[in-house]
């Protein structure tokens, strides 16, 4: 009787003991599951963003010439094969201009259809933004992207400095950089051409200025401090221009270059270049000696029989 107790206890605790680790394994796989799951979540979600992108659209209809202010604009997602070319997405971006043409409720708001001055206006200090400085700079054809950039466009300046360099022996010499000054730098004027509400009706009938007839003066806005410090680079350096897209509006670190910089650049593509194997042109030899051996006849390259 006493032996059926114990093994009646044992067999108890064994099921017990079974059922904890059956338990546990199943806990374990529910929380691996979820993981999982998590995960899968997660990818889509980060898959949808990246095929996703925020505009900014009209919440009410918006007549030709009016300015505009935030109250106008939502924000809205859509998919990317959808977004307008010039679609704007930051407000700031656009702070300040005025209506060219009307834009419809929910319509995404874009570039081709804003300015920065009133017909009334016109002014160069009109067209400047508030806290921003009105410089021109002289560029050459090259440097001004063969004349094609247009008030309203955004640009990044860059340099050709002589840089003071030290060498392993200590000695001092000067290496020529071309260095990344300014990013995201708004376009106000190209010679005389504003971007206003009139010059964009001529351009539209083709009265507008000619690219050929264009100065190659370029006037940018600069707060105070970028307009000093690029005042001094033109007496220094050479300056060239680098247009941006309407839409990207992002500022990234650049690293400066010099023949150091290209070299690094340039020597890992080379070296991938000489890795690929090339195949040996095999010359095709125009003229054969007949010779005979036994009954067998055989031909032999004049190429070969001169080796």
């Amino acid at each position: 009787m006493v032996n059926r107790r114990i093994a009646l206890i044992i067999s108890l605790l064994i099921s017990l003991v079974v059922a904890s680790i059956a338990l546990l394994i199943m806990n374990a796989y529910i929380g691996q599951q979820k993981q999982q799951m998590a995960e899968q979540a997660k990818r889509a979600i980060l898959e949808a963003q990246s095929n996703q992108a925020a505009v900014l659209v009209a919440k009410q209809d918006i007549p030709r010439g009016v300015e505009i202010s935030p109250e106008m604009f939502d924000t809205a997602v859509v998919p990317r094969q959808f977004l307008q070319p010039q679609a704007i997405s930051s407000l700031d971006r656009i702070s300040g201009m005025i209506t060219v043409a009307p834009i419809s409720a929910g319509e995404q708001i874009t570039l081709t259809k804003l300015t920065y001055s009133k017909q009334s206006l016109g002014g160069l200090a009109e067209v400047t933004p508030v806290g921003k400085r009105a410089i021109t700079i002289s560029v050459d054809e090259i440097a001004s992207l063969a004349r094609m950039v247009k008030p309203g466009d955004y640009v990044d300046v860059i340099a050709y400095i002589p840089l003071p360099v030290q060498t392993s022996k200590g000695e001092q010499v000067t290496q020529e950089a071309m260095i990344p000054i300014l990013q995201n730098v708004l376009v106000l004027a190209v010679g005389q051409q504003l971007g206003t509400v009139a010059e964009a009706d001529n351009q539209s009938r083709g009265q507008g200025p000619k690219i050929e007839n264009i100065s190659p003066l370029v006037t940018i806005a600069l707060d105070p401090t970028e307009a000093s410090i690029l005042a001094f680079l033109q007496e220094q350096s050479k300056i060239r221009l680098v247009l941006r897209s309407p839409a990207d509006s992002k500022i990234q670190p650049v690293k400066p270059i010099s023949w150091d910089g290209v070299l690094q650049y340039l020597i890992p593509r080379l070296e991938s270049y000489r890795n690929v194997p090339q195949k040996e042109e095999e010359a095709a030899p125009s003229q054969y000696i007949e010779i005979y051996r036994g009954l067998n006849k055989g031909r032999i390259p004049l190429s070969q029989e001169k080796q």
